[in-house]
């Protein structure tokens, strides 16, 4: 099997789309593919921007030229139908908890969520726990288990918490962390480039004073570009191995 024939089956594996990091991951294993080496990531990146079978939806993100229609209408930004939106939603949902499983973090997401769609899979089937660890007072505990996702450390401590905003309101996120503002922890807004002039302008609210310096923005390259480096550095230190 030809590589371009590898990367094309592991992509129509993932539904017709899949971010770098995710080709990295399953690309090599598929059966029948030679790569000639354990770390073929400039090689899978080379193919995609090279043969007309595939079609880039943004920066770290590819798809099937055949799937084109499909793909572009689940990804095409919030003027799209509510389904649509939360597809995206959902999907970056589930980059931020992978990158968290990369990164050697327990990751977890709100119940409601766990049977949403992440690509091929749930998203239960990505995230390593199915209840919040009770690391603080009940009502702190009800306010956390609602955030897009959480990252935990080795003692059980909140690492990090993630709130999606595809096309819902900032506001309501950073009030949540402001429940939460007292933990050693980072928050971090995720969210397509174009809001970050919201964002930033939600953070200069009095409101949101106490919460300023710990707050980041990840616009959505962002996310996809971290999800493939953490994703090749694993797998290159697995190599070595």
């Amino acid at each position: 099997m030809k590589q371009h024939e590898a990367v094309l089956m592991a992509m129509k594996q993932n539904g017709g789309y899949a971010t770098l990091g995710q080709l990295y991951q399953t690309a090599p294993k598929i059966p029948g593919s030679s790569w000639g080496t354990k770390t073929p990531f400039a090689t899978i990146r080379r193919i995609v921007q090279q043969h007309n079978e595939f079609f880039k939806i943004r920066p770290g993100l590819w798809a099937l030229t055949s799937e084109k229609e499909k793909v572009v209408r689940l990804f095409a930004g919030a003027k799209t139908s509510t389904r649509e939106r939360e597809y995206s939603h959902y999907f970056y949902q589930g980059l931020v908890a992978e990158i968290g499983n990369l990164k050697g973090f327990q990751t977890f997401v709100p119940a409601q969520d766990k049977n949403k769609p992440y690509a091929s899979k749930k998203l239960s089937d990505i995230t390593t726990l199915s209840k919040l660890y009770e690391f603080t007072y009940p009502n702190i505990l009800r306010k956390a288990q609602t955030i897009d996702v959480t990252w935990f450390n080795i003692r059980r401590y909140p690492n990090s918490f993630f709130e999606v905003e595809h096309s819902t309101d900032i506001y309501n996120s950073l009030l949540k962390f402001v429940e939460l503002q007292d933990f050693r922890t980072n928050f971090y807004i995720v969210a397509d480039g174009q809001r970050q002039a919201e964002f930033e302008n939600k953070m200069a609210l009095n409101a949101f004073e106490s919460i300023k310096p710990l707050v980041k923005f990840w616009n959505y390259d962002l996310v996809l570009d971290l999800h493939a480096k953490v994703a090749a550095s694993n797998l290159a230190e697995q190599a070595l191995l």
